[in-house]
C-alpha cells in the first residue's frame, strides 16, 4: 500500500486550495455579474452567501476528505455503502469540466503571445477571439495548456501542486493588487467632453443601484451570486474532498476554511475593481454590459486604448488569467487522477500518463467545436451552445447543485452534522462557526439548492 501523500502543512493546503478555488470565474465572471447586477447590491448578497452557503458547502467537502483520508468515491462509500452514487456522480463533475478547462487556458495563452509580440491592435479587433476560435489551429494552445497541467499533477502534492501553488498565489495576489491600483489612475475624456476616471467606475462597482428592483430582480442577482459562489470555491465537484484528504491532523481546519474565503473572496472582488474602473473610463457605464465577452473582447479594446502602457498592462492581466486558469486545472485532474488511483489501485506516473493522453483528445474535440466539429444544441436553460458550452452546462449547471443538494441532505439528515463538526474540532479545535454550520447544511441549503437546480436547468421558468 502507497503512503497517503499530504500538503506539508497549513500553509501548503490553503494555497493549493485557494489556487483551485480562484480560477478565471473570479477574473472575468465575477465582474461582469457585478456590472450587470447593480455594482454594490451583487457585492453584498455574494459576501452573505460567501460566509454562509459557501462556507457550509467548504467545510463539508474538506471535513468529508479528511476525516475519510479518500477521494469522493470511497469517501462517499465509507461514510454509507447506499450513498456511493453520490460520490460518483461528483467524481463525473471534473471528469467533465477537465474536457474544457485546458481548452480556456489556451485562448488565454493565444493573448499572452498576441501581446508579447505586439499585438496589442489586433487584440483589440471586433473579430479576433472568434476568427481565433473559430481555426483548427487554436486546438494547439488548449493541448500546450493541457501538458502544462498533466507535467505538475505528475510531479505529485508537494512537489507539484503544493510547489506551485506556494509561487504562483502570492504572485496572483500582487498581480491583481498592481494592475487594480493602475485602473483606479485612469483618466479619459468622452465624446462630450466629460471626464471620466477610474475613482468614478470604482464608485459605480461599489454602490449598490437598488432603482427598478423588485422581487424578482433581487432573486435573479441572488441566484447569480450563488451560481458564482458555485464555480469560485470548487465546491460540489470532489475537488476540495480529494484537497481535504491530503491535510494533516493537526491542521487547524476552521481558520484553513476562513483564509481559503478571504483569499478567494478578495480576488474577486479585486478583479471587479481591476477591471469595471478600466471598462468604465474608456467605454462608459454601457461598457460594462459586454457580459461573458469581457475578458476576449472588450478588455483587449482597454488596453488598446491605454497606448504604450496598454500592452504591459494587457500581457500582465492575461499572465495573471493563465495564473488561475493553472491552479484551478491542476486542481481538477488532481481530484480525476486521485480518485483513479484509488478505483484501480494504481500509482500516480501512470494513472497521470493514461489520463494525459485521454484529456488532450478530449481537449482537441473540444477546441475543435468551433470549426471542424461545430455544432448548435438549445440547452435546457434557454441559450444555444456548441460542445465546450454542452459540457459547461451539463457539469455546472445542472450536476453542481444537483450534488449539492443531495450532499446537504445526506449529511443534514442521514449521517447527521456531528459526522462533519467532530472532524472540525479534532484535537480540541475551537469550531467557532459550529451552530451556523448545522442551520446552514439541515434546513437553508437544501432549500437554496432546490431552487437553484430548478434556476439553473430552466425548470423554474415552467412553474
Amino acid at each position: 500500500m502507497q503512503k497517503k501523500s499530504t500538503f506539508t502543512g497549513q500553509l501548503g493546503f490553503v494555497f493549493a486550495a485557494a489556487g483551485s478555488a480562484v480560477g478565471v470565474g473570479n477574473l472575468w465572471r465575477f465582474p461582469y455579474l457585478a456590472a450587470k447586477d447593480g455594482g454594490g447590491v451583487f457585492l453584498l448578497i455574494y459576501l452573505v452567501l460567501i460566509v454562509t452557503v459557501g462556507f457550509a458547502l467548504l467545510t463539508t467537502d474538506i471535513a468529508i476528505g479528511r476525516r475519510t483520508g479518500k477521494s469522493a468515491i470511497h469517501a462517499y462509500e465509507s461514510m454509507n455503502k447506499k450513498w456511493k452514487f453520490l460520490g460518483v456522480i461528483t467524481f463525473f463533475v471534473p471528469v467533465l469540466i477537465m474536457t474544457y478547462y485546458a481548452v480556456i487556458g489556451g485562448w488565454i495563452l493565444k493573448y499572452i503571445v498576441l501581446f508579447l509580440t505586439g499585438g496589442t491592435q489586433a487584440a483589440a479587433q471586433d473579430n479576433c477571439f472568434t476568427n481565433f476560435i473559430a481555426s483548427p489551429r487554436s486546438v494547439w494552445y488548449g493541448l500546450t495548456f493541457m501538458m502544462l497541467t498533466a507535467l505538475i499533477v505528475y510531479k505529485g502534492v508537494e512537489k507539484g501542486i503544493e510547489r506551485v501553488s506556494k509561487t504562483v498565489m502570492p504572485l496572483l495576489l500582487i498581480l491583481v493588487i498592481g494592475i487594480a491600483c493602475y485602473s483606479l489612475t485612469l483618466k479619459n475624456s468622452a465624446d462630450d467632453g466629460t471626464i471620466r476616471t477610474g475613482l468614478q467606475g470604482l464608485r459605480v462597482y461599489l454602490t449598490p443601484d437598488w432603482s427598478g428592483m423588485t422581487v424578482s430582480r433581487f432573486l435573479q442577482i441572488t441566484l447569480d451570486a450563488m451560481s458564482q459562489l458555485f464555480f469560485s470555491l470548487s465546491v460540489s465537484m470532489g475537488i476540495m474532498i480529494t484537497y481535504g484528504s491530503y491535510v494533516k491532523r493537526d491542521v487547524n481546519l476552521g481558520k484553513s476554511i476562513s483564509l481559503i474565503e478571504i483569499m478567494d473572496t478578495g480576488v474577486a472582488l479585486l478583479a471587479g475593481a481591476m477591471i469595471i474602473p478600466a471598462v468604465f473610463v474608456f467605454f462608459g457605464v454601457d461598457g460594462m454590459s459586454a457580459g461573458p465577452g469581457l475578458m476576449f473582447i472588450s478588455l483587449p479594446k482597454v488596453f488598446d486604448c491605454m497606448g504604450a502602457a496598454g500592452r504591459i498592462i494587457g500581457l500582465l492581466f492575461f499572465v495573471l488569467a493563465a495564473f488561475a486558469a493553472l491552479t484551478s486545472c491542476i486542481s481538477v485532474l488532481e481530484s480525476i487522477t486521485a480518485n483513479c488511483m484509488e478505483i484501480f489501485h494504481t500509482e500516480r506516473k501512470k494513472t497521470t500518463g493514461v489520463l494525459t493522453i485521454l484529456y488532450l483528445i478530449a481537449t482537441a474535440v473540444i477546441a475543435l467545436g468551433y470549426s471542424i466539429f461545430y455544432v448548435e444544441v438549445m440547452l435546457p436553460n434557454g441559450s444555444t451552445g456548441q460542445l465546450l458550452d454542452i459540457m459547461d452546462y451539463i457539469s455546472n449547471s445542472f450536476m453542481m447543485p444537483f450534488i449539492a443538494l443531495l450532499s446537504s441532505v445526506f449529511v443534514g439528515w442521514i449521517i447527521k452534522p456531528s459526522w462533519i463538526t467532530e472532524e472540525m474540532e479534532r484535537g480540541g479545535t475551537k469550531f467557532r462557526r459550529k451552530q451556523l454550520y448545522i442551520v446552514m447544511i439541515k434546513y437553508i441549503l437544501p432549500i437554496i439548492m432546490l431552487i437553484l437546480f430548478f434556476q439553473s436547468t430552466g425548470i423554474l421558468n415552467h412553474l
